[in-house]
């Protein structure tokens, strides 16, 4: 996945303290730019496997995702389509506050 340059997996991490403590990874999506025949051969990306670590959840979902599809513009895709399991429900809420459809 490293080598490939159309994948992305920008990884969140805490903050360090004064005393050199934290920078442990909170959060992770994978993104991927797909070409297709659509919209003048434009890329989509496909964000998938987005992990929030349990005790922070509670609003940087919505700065890693913000993020993820803001680079995804900035390659120049398109469209911006996400994956998620049918039945984690919480998650379906929070990607419709975020503008997407199922």
């Amino acid at each position: 996945m490293d080598a490939d340059p159309r994948n992305e997996m920008p990884v969140l991490l805490e903050e360090v303290d004064d005393r050199g403590e934290g920078g442990a990874v909170v959060g992770c999506p994978q993104a991927t730019c797909i070409p297709g025949l659509g919209k003048g051969g434009a890329e989509r990306a496909l964000i998938e496997a987005v992990r929030i670590r349990a005790d922070r959840r509670g609003g940087l979902g919505r700065i890693l995702m913000e993020h993820a599809i803001e680079r995804a513009r900035a390659r120049g895709c398109a469209l911006v389509q996400l994956t998620s399991d049918k039945r984690r429900e919480d998650a379906h809420r929070f990607h419709t506050g975020l503008g997407f459809a199922r």
